[in-house]
């Protein structure tokens, strides 16, 4: 079982992904992405679906037209667990 960050590592968050931020409803981070119109939205959501199946962990998102918003929360630790943070870090290298 994967288990949830611990303090020291939450306290990390911050300076290690600066643009994801705690959620307010639940243990979990959020981001919002931006891009210049829904095909380029889309591209982006095509390239982090095979990130997270290749790790085999699934984000929450939606779409709207040019903006993609994930949440990443790891169900089987009840909350943020070190496989959210290396999700994020690998979706935050697609964007550069």
């Amino acid at each position: 079982m994967v288990e949830k960050l611990d303090a020291e590592a939450r306290t990390a968050l911050a300076r290690d992904l600066p643009d994801w931020v705690m959620a307010d409803d639940r243990d979990a981070i959020t981001r919002t992405f931006r891009f210049a119109d829904f095909n380029a939205a889309w591209g982006f959501m095509a390239r982090v679906a095979l990130l997270a199946e290749k790790q085999d962990h699934h984000p929450e998102w939606s779409n709207v037209w040019n903006r993609v918003e994930i949440t990443l929360s790891t169900h089987d630790a009840g909350g943020l667990s070190v496989r959210d943070v290396m999700l994020a870090r690998a979706i935050d290298a697609l964007t550069g």
